[in-house]
């Protein structure tokens, strides 16, 4: 199954960057893909942290899942809508939630990210538990391509990929491909990103496909980018470096089973 990673460089202005997904979107259709995964705030990347209550939606109604929902079914395509802000338990805070949508255009999983962001190196500062609610539960999802075999997915979101137990669980559950739609910092993301990525694919002999943010945003800050698909044994497959961009690589049942025979690591776990 060919899939694709979506890079964007989200602005303030909702309407601009769904403009500039569907954009992405279409051309990832165009080159074959049957899936297709957007960035964390793929919709906005506000001003100031708050900005996330002013784009908060009610989970099944509002604009983002609009257009989700009729990108996919008019593109044919499976879409993982990278994060968007959906109501949480009280108004001062959301959850940064990751949606998926079939090729029929209907929302077939939800995944609330877990776990929360927290940074301070005396010249940035982060911590997004100031605004946002922390999900709960692994979620992963079945999905069948057009040959009719079925690929289970893993999701996470960007903070995620430091816990590999997570990741654990997942593979527990049989998942081929782990979805890690991020926002990583220009500064953490040298340090971490790819090391961090190849090292869940390899531990867990699966795919991880990592749609990013990658870019100088209207609020100053500087994402990592570096969007890619890594194969189980670690190999990068595609890469986007900066900017707005569509990352193509396939997915292959053999490579998975070749893998995971040739070094059958996951049946030799004990935990």
């Amino acid at each position: 199954m060919k899939v694709a990673a979506l890079q964007m460089v989200s602005t303030p202005d909702v309407d601009q960057n769904l403009e500039c997904a569907r954009q992405l979107l279409e051309q990832a259709r165009a080159a074959g893909a049957e899936l297709a995964a957007l960035p964390e705030y793929f919709c906005a990347m506000g001003l100031r942290d708050t900005d996330k209550l002013g784009y908060m939606e009610a989970f099944g109604s509002g604009p983002i899942q609009q257009f989700l929902a009729q990108s996919a079914r008019e593109l044919g395509l499976w879409i993982v809508g990278g994060t968007l802000p959906l109501q949480a338990d009280d108004v001062q805070h959301v959850r940064n939630a990751t949606l998926v949508f079939s090729p029929a255009g209907e929302c077939v999983s939800r995944y609330d990210k877990i776990h929360l962001f927290r940074y301070d190196n005396g010249r940035e500062r982060y911590d997004e538990a100031q605004v946002i609610a922390a999900g709960q539960v692994p979620v992963h999802v079945d999905i069948t391509d057009r040959s009719g075999a079925m690929w289970r997915l893993g999701l996470s979101i960007c903070y995620d990929l430091r816990f590999p137990e997570l990741y654990r669980a997942h593979a527990r559950q049989g998942c081929d491909l782990l979805l890690v739609p991020s926002a990583f910092t220009h500064t953490t993301g040298e340090a971490h990103w790819e090391v961090l990525l190849r090292a869940r694919a390899i531990e867990n002999q699966a795919y991880v496909l990592a749609p990013a943010q990658g870019g100088r945003h209207s609020n100053g800050r500087h994402t990592w980018g570096r969007s890619m698909l890594i194969d189980p044994w670690g190999q990068v497959l595609g890469v986007q470096e900066q900017g707005a961009g569509v990352v193509l690589a396939d997915l292959e049942r053999g490579r998975l089973a070749q893998v995971r025979a040739q070094l059958p690591a996951l049946q030799h776990r004990i935990l």
